[in-house]
């Protein structure tokens, strides 16, 4: 478990009804875009998948505001990958420009909680360094 003092946090809410849209007019572009591949695979073995690929969404836009830089030229939509652990919370893995940023920040890690319904979905996500 990651713990320690919080150097960044980050919010997002995210319509689920706005990821539907854009996925069934752009595709497969814009899931290569913005989500990673375990991340693509994960959302699309659910029913519906457009919640999880909101609650994503809403993660990486958190994960980017607690970094302070918002998606861009530091870390990019697939720096930020959300994967679960064995009782299936979500974590972050970070790539490698990520994994730099975090270093640079000082923090040792991310926490998230995700949370959707079948309109909105949610993140939160913390920057923490060493206690």
């Amino acid at each position: 478990m990651i713990s320690g003092h919080v150097l960044g946090l980050g919010c997002d809410l995210c319509d689920v009804a706005r990821v539907r849209a854009v996925w069934e007019r752009q595709g497969e572009r814009f899931l290569d875009y913005t989500y990673t591949a375990a991340e693509k695979d994960y959302c699309l073995r659910m029913r519906d998948p457009s919640p999880f690929l909101a609650a994503r969404f809403a993660a990486k836009e958190a994960v980017a505001k607690a970094f302070g830089t918002g998606i861009g030229a530091e870390l990019g939509w697939r720096s930020i990958e959300v994967v679960h652990d064995e009782r299936g919370a979500p974590l972050v893995r970070l790539d490698e420009q990520g994994r730099v940023l975090l270093a640079a920040r000082g923090a040792s890690g991310v926490l998230l909680t995700l949370s959707h319904t079948d309109t909105t979905a949610m993140a939160v996500a913390a920057l923490v360094g060493a206690p």
